[in-house]
C-alpha cells in the first residue's frame, strides 16, 4: 500500500495521462530567412513611431519644471544626508 509515484501509473492522484511528445520531437515551423525578419523587424519600428505622440509646447514645460524641481529636492536630500554624515564622522574621529 505503498504511495510510491511511477512515471507509467499517472501520478500520485491515480489519473493516467496520454504522453505527449516532447517539446524536442516537435518539428520546429520554419523561419523567414534572416534578410525577411530584419525588414519585417524595421518595418515594426517605423509602426510603432508612428504612433508616437509629440508633446504640445505647454506640455514639454510641464515637463521640464516636473523634472527640475525633482533634481532640486534630490539635490537637497543628498546634501543633508552628506552634511549630517560628515559632521558625525568628525564627531566620531575628530577626538
Amino acid at each position: 500500500m505503498s504511495m510510491s509515484v511511477n512515471a507509467s501509473d499517472g501520478g500520485a492522484d491515480g489519473i493516467s495521462r496520454a504522453k505527449t511528445p516532447s517539446s524536442k520531437a516537435r518539428k520546429p515551423a520554419s523561419k523567414p530567412n534572416l534578410f525577411a525578419r530584419i525588414l519585417t523587424f524595421f518595418k515594426q519600428v517605423v509602426t510603432e513611431l508612428k504612433k508616437v505622440v509629440t508633446p504640445s509646447r505647454n506640455e514639454w514645460g510641464t515637463y521640464i519644471i516636473v523634472v527640475l524641481v525633482f533634481v532640486i529636492a534630490v539635490m537637497a536630500y543628498v546634501g543633508v544626508l552628506d552634511f549630517l554624515f560628515g559632521k558625525l564622522m568628525f564627531w566620531a574621529f575628530a577626538r
